[in-house]
């Protein structure tokens, strides 16, 4: 439904000890978006900073959920019954572990893959939502996520994050227009633009 207005969350930790957690890309990436289209200045709501603006002409409204990431269903849940949206009108931005640092996948629907805020949100919600998953590598063992997640981003990070964020928040003109193999394409595109070879994902 192109005229319902679209929800976008942004996955994260509240508080500046995760600010600068790779669990908190989500938030990162809501922050650039909010900056760059003139999003109205954060208001506490929904138990959550949310804001509203347009993005592709197209009423949007962002909210980072400020309940920790394991019961982010409970915000983002409350703002789109609000709002009358179905889960398709729902954009999710989280980190991916199972992406290398730096790689972007978007796919409507599908599993939760241990994700904690994702399956708050399928919980709440059902799966039929859109994910943008961030990629933020993999620590190798299993022992090792939660503190892997739960780390600043490195000094070698900073290469590929600026570069995705603003490619995410140049390219969200696409997500409004409910096209995500196009949204997906273009920041690959964006990133890579001699391997301008993306495809959707099947499952």
């Amino acid at each position: 439904m192109a005229d319902a207005p679209l929800l976008i969350a942004g996955l994260g930790n509240p508080g500046a000890q995760y600010a600068k957690n790779r669990h908190n890309v989500g938030f990162m990436a809501l922050d650039r978006i909010h900056d760059a289209y003139g999003f109205s200045p954060w208001r506490a709501k929904f138990q959550g900073e949310m804001s509203e603006g347009k993005i592709a002409g197209r009423k949007t409204y962002l909210i980072k959920p400020q309940t920790y990431m394991n019961l982010s269903g409970d915000s983002v849940g409350a703002a789109a019954r609000f709002l009358k949206l179905r889960p398709s009108s729902l954009v999710v931005l989280h980190d991916e572990i199972d992406l290398a640092a730096g790689k972007l996948k978007a796919k409507t629907g599908g599993g939760d893959a241990g994700h904690n805020g994702l399956r708050s949100i399928t919980a709440t919600l059902g799966s039929d939502y859109i994910r943008v998953r961030i990629g933020v590598g993999h620590p190798g063992g299993k022992s090792a996520v939660v503190g892997h997640v739960l780390a600043n981003f490195s000094k070698a990070d900073e290469e590929w994050l600026d570069p995705i964020l603003a490619a995410i928040s140049d390219c969200t003109t696409l997500l409004a227009q409910n096209d995500v193999i196009g949204f997906m394409n273009k920041v690959a595109a964006t990133l890579h633009p001699q391997e301008h070879t993306s495809k959707p994902e099947k499952n």
